[in-house]
């Protein structure tokens, strides 16, 4: 069964999962390689991002990742989740800027 998403005007989907061997997030470039950066996902459309989400899910075994699934982002220079739980995942904690991910990581 496949989650509802809500799209607002001007945002678009990303594709994020987990990498199998060391649990770190990942983001899927427009190669279909996992990258450790939100600054290297591929930008979807919502008329795209089905079949790239269909692709990455069959793929994901054989590319090293678990958990396949889309986030809604405002595009920009880099690419901004919408939801602060994802925005958490892409950019690290909140309590101190010590523990963010590196951006060109």
């Amino acid at each position: 069964m496949k989650r509802a998403i809500r799209i607002g005007a001007g945002e678009a989907l990303v594709l994020t999962a987990n990498r199998l061997l060391d649990g770190l997030i990942v983001w899927r470039d427009a190669n279909g390689s996992w990258q450790r950066s939100i600054a290297h996902a591929a930008i979807l459309s919502p008329e795209e991002y089905e079949s790239a989400l269909d692709a990455a899910t069959k793929s994901a075994q054989n590319d090293g990742v678990v958990g396949v699934y889309e986030v809604v982002v405002r595009p920009g220079a880099i690419a901004a989740p919408v939801s602060v739980r994802e925005r958490i995942r892409a950019f690290g904690p909140t309590v101190h800027p010590q523990f963010a991910t590196e951006l060109n990581a």
